[in-house]
């Protein structure tokens, strides 16, 4: 009597499972290194005298918007705002 066993489907999972990790690895480095940038910006802007960042038109309470939102120019919006 002869038994073959076939590890098509044991190969296909393999590489999925595979895949799937490496994708969750990269996903969460660069979370991890967005967070980095955010944190560089808060703090340079946190070192930043009160006249420096109105001359870059923001505030001291601002800054946890602006380094979370960078994308995103807060002066468009207040524009907006006030037309």
């Amino acid at each position: 009597m002869s038994t073959t066993y076939s590890t098509t489907w044991l190969d296909r999972t393999t590489s999925a499972s595979i895949r799937c990790a490496s994708t969750l690895i990269w996903k969460y480095w660069d979370a991890f290194q967005e967070r980095r940038e955010r944190q560089k910006l808060r703090s340079a802007l946190s070192e930043l005298t009160d006249m420096e960042l109105k001359d870059i038109g923001t505030t001291r309470g601002e800054i946890d918007y602006v380094a979370s939102n960078r994308g995103i120019d807060p002066r468009s919006i207040r524009s907006g705002l006030l037309l």
